[in-house]
């Protein structure tokens, strides 16, 4: 790669070193920087990826600083460049706080941009209509509308996190942005005042755009003009946390029919009609009408599983075929088409009645599809809640769509993260993401684990699928969070873990006298969470899958992390399942390769919560005797940083009363 003005490909690989030096850019530009070797190698090694128009795929180590180890190099380049990392709140990070900070030490007058979904940003239009047409649920959203609508007097971007203290959950969001379904696009009348395509056109002029997965498959996915024309004029493309790449990919791959969707159609539909063409059409049965068939969807998919108390994955064929559900997506189909023939015969009151025709033929296409069987190589399935039901069909995988971009013109792809896999090709990440050709390269910590933390795996101890583990569970993390004050987490694999390990925990130090809080996942929103955390040392947090990763708790506020027992992935739900099918057609071994590998790369991730700066210390603890008897459990601790093994109880409470007289009081 070299366009006008860049560095030659060796060029750029000493410019990148030179950077990283102790005379570079960066130390110049911070007087705490100083040069890791492991980092300059990792930057080094994109570098030269990036020259050569390559495809690497780089596991690097926590504290490796991989962040500057890829901005530095695609910076330098001369070229345009996409960033694309796993959640809004780090992508927030990168553009607010590491890449201004790179371009400046660069010394590069680069203009870069952030480029989010468009349920990032307020639809001008939608918050015209909320004044007006939507029925609020309570106080609440009514003074959250009231805030939305002072701010946006002000915005210059619309995006909703610049609103402080707005939850994501708030049952405004959805009244005040747009959706793909519900956009006018140039036929809106605010849409010279935009904000998702003024975001759009920033991208399209910017030399670097930070985006995330969800919004790359999603563009993709719809072929919407975001991603579709960003792509082709970008000269490199990074994507961090690259561990969470294919998940989102097969989520926005698929197609869904959901009830949640269908309801917001009919309230669409009833607005629009009576406030565009009333009396022309009898609106409140049309919409009725849409209501009633996803109640009676939600009926037929649920079957006898009336009372929920959290949601369950349906396997296809449970439901497929019976009288009951095809008649209900039959049903689907009958409203949405009479709801459409409605609209198309006052289309010209208003552009929001093209763009609900073309909504309710899709909605009546995905029910008469899901009517069908599935297309070779995809797969379905059925999510199940207490209020609603979306039907699933998607890839196993996303190699197909990754190789055709790959294919579509030359540029440098970088994947990045912590946690790729558990073997020298990092197979776990490169086959599903069809980069079997691509250079790997594994980078470790510079972390000194052996001196700075301990790893536990109690022997005699029940096994998971006895009835008395989650006791033991809690009694053991009970007692090792009483040596340290607290300052643990005890993360599991499931939601039905949670409430009673969080519960005996509870009464185990109440019983003890003790002044431990313990905090449980859906107390509270997480961030609330991790805040309380952070603010009261003698805490328990207790978490499922959203706390293995992405939680950040360096110091000494977090020095025990406790997992009840090995993450494999449930064999019982859908796409695993059919994975498995894949798998044994290929005549492979689908424990040693998908669950054996998805467990180790899980664990590694629950693992990294416990270390995250040079001077951090702590205890893992695995509470799953199979880690240290069966002979997959060689694999899996190998899969560990090299933390020092603890042979008992005594030596991990040992352990703990040392960090615990190291801590400073809290």
């Amino acid at each position: 790669m070299n366009p006008s003005g860049a560095p030659s490909e060796d060029a750029l690989v000493a410019a990148t070193r030179e950077a990283f030096g102790p005379q570079g850019s960066l130390a110049r530009a911070d007087a705490g920087f100083r040069e890791r070797e492991i980092q300059t190698r990792l930057a080094a090694a994109i570098a030269e990826a990036v020259a050569h128009r390559r495809v690497l795929v780089a596991e690097a180590g926590t504290g490796v600083g991989k962040t500057y180890a890829y901005l530095v190099p695609a910076l330098l380049c001369g070229g345009r460049v996409l960033v694309s990392t796993a959640t809004k709140s780090l992508q927030d990070q990168l553009f607010l706080r590491d890449l201004p900070h790179v371009r400046d030490a660069l010394g590069l007058p680069l203009r870069t941009a952030l480029l989010k979904g468009r349920g990032s940003y307020l639809c001008l239009h939608r918050l015209q209509q909320a004044r007006h047409t939507a029925q609020w649920p309570d106080r609440g959203a009514v003074r959250a509308l009231a805030r939305i609508e002072q701010w946006a007097q002000g915005t210059s971007t619309g995006d909703l996190a610049e609103l402080p203290g707005l939850d994501d959950r708030s049952p405004v969001i959805p009244l005040v942005t747009s959706t793909r379904d519900n956009c006018l696009g140039s036929d809106c009348p605010s849409y010279r005042g935009c904000h998702v395509m003024n975001a759009r056109r920033e991208a399209m002029a910017a030399d670097v755009v930070v985006v995330n997965h969800h919004l790359f498959f999603a563009d993709l996915a719809l072929r919407e003009t975001g991603m579709a024309e960003l792509l082709p004029t970008v000269d490199v493309v990074v994507f961090d946390e690259a561990h969470q790449l294919a998940e989102a990919g097969v989520q926005f791959l698929g197609v869904t029919l959901g009830t949640a969707a269908l309801i917001e159609l009919a309230r669409d539909l009833l607005a629009a009609g009576l406030q565009h063409a009333r009396g022309l059409r009898d609106w409140h049965t049309l919409a009725g009408g849409i209501e009633r068939a996803a109640r009676e969807l939600r009926l037929a998919a649920a079957g006898p599983l009336h009372d929920l108390r959290g949601p369950v994955k349906l396997r296809w064929q449970e439901r497929a075929g019976r009288d009951a559900f095809n008649g209900a997506l039959h049903g689907v189909a009958q409203a949405a088409g009479a709801g459409q023939e409605a609209v198309l015969a006052v289309a010209g009151a208003a552009p929001d009645f093209t763009r609900l025709a073309e909504r309710l033929d899709l909605v009546a296409e995905r029910a008469q599809a899901f009517a069908q069987p599935a297309p070779p190589g995809r797969v379905r399935w059925i999510d199940l809640g207490a209020q609603q039901v979306r039907l699933v069909e998607s890839p196993l995988d996303i190699r197909e769509t990754l190789r055709e971009q790959l294919a579509s013109s030359p540029k440098a792809w970088v994947f990045t993260s912590a946690t790729l896999g558990d073997d020298e090709r990092l197979s776990w990440f490169t086959e599903p993401a069809g980069l079997d050709e691509a250079t790997v390269l594994r980078v470790g910590s510079p972390f000194d684990y052996p001196s700075h933390a301990c790893v536990y795996v109690p022997r005699r101890f029940p096994r998971p699928n006895e009835p008395g583990h989650p006791a033991a569970v809690a009694a053991l993390a009970g007692r090792l969070a009483a040596a340290l004050g607290g300052r643990s987490f005890v993360l599991t694999t499931t939601l039905k873990a949670l409430q009673p390990i969080a519960q005996a925990l509870r009464e185990q130090f109440e019983a003890e006298g003790r002044a431990i809080t313990v905090l449980r996942q859906g107390d509270a929103p997480k961030r609330q969470l991790i805040q309380d955390f952070l603010a009261h040392p003698q805490s328990v947090l207790v978490g499922s899958q959203s706390f293995w990763e992405g939680i950040d708790v360096p110091g000494d506020a977090l020095q025990c992390v406790v997992i009840d027992k090995l993450p494999f992935p449930p064999p019982n739900d859908p796409l695993i399942e059919a994975r498995v099918r894949r798998f044994e057609a290929e005549g492979r071994s689908a424990f040693n390769d998908l669950f054996v590998a998805e467990a180790a790369v899980a664990l590694k991730q629950g693992a990294g919560r416990l270390i995250r700066t040079e001077s951090d210390r702590g205890l893992l603890v695995v509470c799953d005797p199979r880690m240290a008897t069966m002979a997959y459990g060689r694999r899996l601790r190998a899969a560990l940083p090299p933390m020092r093994w603890l042979d008992s109880e005594d030596d991990a409470l040992a352990w703990l009363m040392e960090l615990a007289a190291s801590a400073p009081a809290s």
